[in-house]
């Protein structure tokens, strides 16, 4: 479904991906680790246009995304959910989850309700504070609210970065539970993630950059049984 191919790309002269290679199969859930500064964002900005690769190919359901803007990258089914959540605190959770769906401008409102419907049935909560202002919601509530935003733009893949930041360890489990159950109703995910032993838990597969360049790539069971990422991600000796 989704493929980088020797992807660099730079900010300035600084090389911030240096030929990297990365796949995510129709159907799977793979994370993304690394460290502060190792790449993970400039990877999801470089599958999203918002930077684009010097060098190297993204490639889409066959097509090919290099040079293409955001807007047309977003219409090809990738939504996102951004590192800090950044939804808009000054409108209500019910507007926030209709900008989710601006990119189906034109479809039937039917749809767009029955989908609104399915958020509201994977983020109860959201129902109940949908007059809220968004900016009034917990962490974890602006979380869900992140998600149910971009499910909105009824994804094929999924792109969730740091979806654990600043959330509290109950919230974080409740949060992979239902990315867990996102995909089981039939969208792929790509994870970008530092909590190691969350995301490896319910991955099927992952990958971990370091300054720039995926160091391992396997299986998640094989990753979490790894001596360097149980050294490096999860504390232990």
């Amino acid at each position: 479904m989704l493929r980088l191919d020797q992807v660099v790309t730079h900010y300035g002269p600084i090389m911030a991906l240096k030929g990297i290679d990365l796949h995510v199969d129709r159907g799977e859930i793979v994370c993304l680790l690394g460290g502060n500064a190792s790449g993970k964002s400039t990877t999801m900005k470089t599958i999203l246009g918002l930077v684009r690769p010097t060098s190297g190919t993204v490639e889409f359901e066959g097509r090919i995304l290099d040079g293409l803007p955001t807007g047309k990258i977003v219409r090809q089914g990738i939504a996102l959910v951004p590192e800090a959540r950044r939804i808009f605190g000054r409108m209500t959770v019910w507007e926030n989850l209709m900008m989710g769906a601006y990119v189906r401008s034109g479809e039937p409102q039917r749809e767009i309700d029955g989908d609104m419907e399915r958020i509201y049935g994977l983020f109860p909560r959201l129902r109940e504070r949908t007059a809220q202002y968004a900016g009034t919601l917990s962490g974890g509530e602006q979380q869900m609210l992140a998600m149910g935003r971009a499910l909105m733009a009824r994804p094929k893949l999924l792109l969730m970065d740091e979806p654990s930041m600043g959330l509290s360890p109950a919230f974080v489990d409740q949060v992979f539970d239902i990315i867990q159950e996102i995909n089981r109703q039939g969208t792929t995910i790509l994870v970008v993630e530092q909590n190691a032993s969350v995301a490896l838990s319910i991955a099927h597969r992952g990958y971990v950059l370091q300054n720039g360049r995926i160091v391992l790539a396997d299986s998640a069971a094989a990753l979490l049984a790894a001596d360097d990422v149980r050294r490096a991600y999860l504390g232990e000796d």
